[in-house]
């Protein structure tokens, strides 16, 4: 089974931006929501302020307690839409219950939203790596909401690649076994295991934590994004990129 080296692509992206804003002289700042009450979020906020703080990147964490209310929340990031310090603007997900998620993430300026498409990129890059030739082969995400899902074959679909998703909620061994690639976006422990998958399957695994029983799938699978180490520091990478390229592009309009 081969693995992807999530955290050596990541490395070389990161030694690139830190150049490359020392060079420019930038401060980009990257404005990050948090709803609390997932801890796989905190964690992961965790990990972009250090990768952030290390390359150059300003980090502002705004946390709301889950009854914050969503009026509350949306009101905040359209200050940071107006704040010129912010150059970026993150979202953090998932969202507890009785929360919007279009509605919040629709809130942010589409000039200073570095999120959107991000991990699609990632899962897109991770899966060419394990299947060359995608076309004529079944592959199945399987996410917590319709809100990604939709995202996700909207993305690939562009690319030529049709997949098709179902819920958590919906998930059962039989609905994968033909699968030739699975991608997964659940965060939950072993959700995918040895038996549930066809022999020389392709597993993505954006799970936090990881959905793939890896012991398990080892003899079985043909290549599998490990967590930790796989896809998540690749989308820190490419998401602080993008909060460079924000500054940069509003530094070279003024």
């Amino acid at each position: 089974m081969r693995l992807f080296q999530g955290k050596k692509e990541a490395e070389k992206i990161l030694s690139d931006l830190k150049k490359k804003i020392k060079k420019a002289k930038l401060k980009p700042g990257l404005a990050v929501i948090l709803v609390d009450g997932d801890r796989a979020s905190r964690l992961y906020v965790e990990l972009k302020k250090g990768v952030a703080k290390r390359v150059g990147i300003r980090f502002i964490l705004r946390r709301f307690s889950p009854g914050a209310g969503q009026e509350r929340i949306i009101k905040e990031i359209k200050n940071l839409n107006r704040d010129k310090k912010i150059h970026g603007i993150l979202v953090q997900l998932p969202l507890p219950r009785g929360y919007c998620t279009s509605k919040i993430i629709g809130a942010v300026d589409p000039k200073k939203d570095v999120d959107r498409g991000v991990l699609a990129s990632v899962i897109y890059f991770a899966l060419k790596k394990g299947i060359r030739e995608t076309k004529q082969k079944e592959i199945v995400a399987v996410v917590n909401s319709h809100f990604f899902g939709k995202a996700l074959e909207k993305f690939f679909l562009q690319k030529g690649i049709r997949i098709n998703y179902l819920l958590r909620k919906d998930f059962s061994p039989r609905r994968i076994k033909s699968a030739d690639a699975i991608i997964t976006i659940c965060g939950c422990p072993r959700l995918i295991k040895g038996d549930m998958i066809k022999d020389g399957a392709v597993l993505i695994d954006a799970g936090i934590p990881a959905d793939v029983d890896r012991e398990s799938v080892e003899k079985k699978a043909a290549f599998l994004t490990p967590v930790p180490g796989g896809l998540g520091p690749l989308t820190v990478a490419l998401l602080l990129k993008k909060v460079y390229q924000k500054a940069y592009g509003s530094c070279q309009n003024h």
